[in-house]
């Protein structure tokens, strides 16, 4: 404790100077981490605040990667101490000001995991309205164009048309079913990743008959859904 003493006295009254570089790169890893928050809090279910336990581990798990690795950058640095890490390191006397530092730290990361959550909520009900109302319809028989979003596709046989002008030949029976099923697919793959309204269009094949895109600009998803 002696050395981790003298290291934080040199501080003493002062912002110490790793923290902007620290500060980034967590802010970074955790967007980067979006998917892996994401998928975290899905599996806590509906019942659990997304401020609970849960969604907390992966700021604490962002904070001890990136101090490791500035750590080795600048071997000045005092290790993380104790097997619970940050955690363990927050329970200590708060007597130095690296620990407001990092605290202050800890809590722009968990509202930046906040803002991810709430921004992933708003769109997943944008995205069960939108879903809803494209692959129910009128009824169970008739599907909305997701291309046009106002008149309703006939789907027949191996043909998928629409007075937009869409024209599909799918060259297999494709069930009105089955059509909603693909559609939804594409459509969770592409919000697990992404907030942003995807965009559909038909693209004519060189070598064969044109298919049913779904894109997004924002983060470069493009696929095929029929």
């Amino acid at each position: 404790m002696d050395a981790l003493h003298r290291h934080r006295s040199l501080y003493k009254g002062t912002t110490p100077p790793w923290k902007e570089t620290y500060r980034k790169r967590c802010v970074d890893r955790l967007k980067n981490s979006r998917s892996r928050l994401l998928e975290r809090y899905r599996q806590m279910g509906t019942s659990q605040q997304p401020s609970g336990p849960g969604a907390s581990a992966i700021v604490q798990e962002v904070m001890e990667e990136e101090w490791a690795a500035l750590q080795s950058e600048e071997r000045g640095l005092p290790p993380l101490l104790g097997p619970q890490g940050l955690a363990e390191m927050f329970n200590l006397e708060k007597e130095y000001d690296e620990f407001a530092v990092l605290e202050e730290i800890q809590q722009e990361l968990m509202s930046h995991e906040m803002s991810i959550i709430e921004e992933y909520e708003r769109n997943l009900q944008f995205e069960e309205q939108y879903i809803s109302s494209v692959v129910e319809g009128l009824d169970e028989t008739q599907i909305i164009c997701p291309v046009c979003g106002v008149r309703n596709l006939n789907i027949s046989s191996h043909f998928i048309t629409c007075l937009c002008g869409l024209y599909l030949n799918t060259k297999s029976n494709v069930t009105p079913d089955v059509f909603k099923h693909l559609l939804e697919s594409r459509m969770t793959e592409h919000m697990e990743n992404c907030c942003q309204i995807p965009v559909f269009s038909v693209a004519a094949g060189t070598d064969g008959p044109s298919s049913l895109m779904i894109s997004c600009q924002a983060c470069d998803y493009l696929s095929i859904i029929v």
